[in-house]
């Protein structure tokens, strides 16, 4: 019986052991991105191995521009329509969370999320998008190491360079050329609004951009978008 307790215990420290390292290795990632850009996220890795499996020579389309060369519609519109407490919080609305909670109990489905701006990067750059009983967990421990080491415009600077935009198209530049062939500095703001009302869902709106329901949530992001607060 001491034989099997102390196995027991000892792969309860090498789980432990192996957590920790993982969240050191996250910690590196992030502090070596406060000033250096990443130049791939786990969304990114993920899509771009569905889209080979049926095109080995499928690539993503992504390209990083700086904060100062997106434009300030984009910018607006983001906040507007995913965090427009993105300025004042530390990471987390808990007033949308619960917003959010009651909505879907009502329609008793998920019809609304309460993610933040920090949450969304978290999941992006580290986090598959399969469930995983954890992964909750772990975004919060990650958007807490964002929000401890980043400036909230750093964090809205990597956020527009990485999510994604259609299908197999990731960032505010690749986004930008591939609707409106134009740059991420030179859009309107009717053309940031509708892309801002596409990052729910993107992949389908590349294919139905035209949709009621895109067009409708444009113009409310596009009514919000003047009080939005901008770092």
């Amino acid at each position: 019986m001491k034989f099997l307790w102390r196995w027991l215990w000892r792969g309860l420290l090498i789980c432990l052991g192996v957590v920790v390292l993982y969240q050191a290795w996250i910690f590196a990632h992030i502090w070596w991105w406060v000033d250096h850009n990443p130049s791939t996220s786990a969304f990114m890795d993920t899509r771009l191995a569905e889209m080979q499996e049926k095109n080995p020579g499928a690539e993503l389309r992504h390209k990083w521009v700086p904060y100062d060369r997106i434009s300030m519609n984009l910018k607006r519109a983001l906040i507007a329509a995913e965090d427009a407490k993105f300025i004042d919080h530390e990471g987390f609305d808990w007033d949308g969370i619960q917003k959010a909670y009651e909505k879907n109990l009502k329609k008793g489905r998920i019809v609304a999320g309460g993610s933040t701006i920090s949450q969304q990067l978290a999941k992006n750059l580290f986090l598959s998008s399969r469930k995983a009983f954890w992964r909750k967990g772990e975004e919060a421990l990650i958007t807490l190491m964002l929000e401890r080491m980043m400036t909230k415009r750093r964090i809205l600077e990597i956020y527009m360079n990485v999510i994604e935009w259609g299908n197999g198209v990731f960032g505010a530049e690749a986004a930008s050329r591939y609707y409106y062939k134009t740059s991420a500095a030179s859009l309107s703001a009717e053309q940031a609004a509708k892309l801002a009302a596409m990052v729910p869902n993107p992949r389908y709106y590349d294919s139905h951009r035209n949709a009621k329901g895109l067009m409708r949530k444009s113009a409310i992001i596009l009514a919000r978008m003047p009080a939005a607060e901008v770092p």
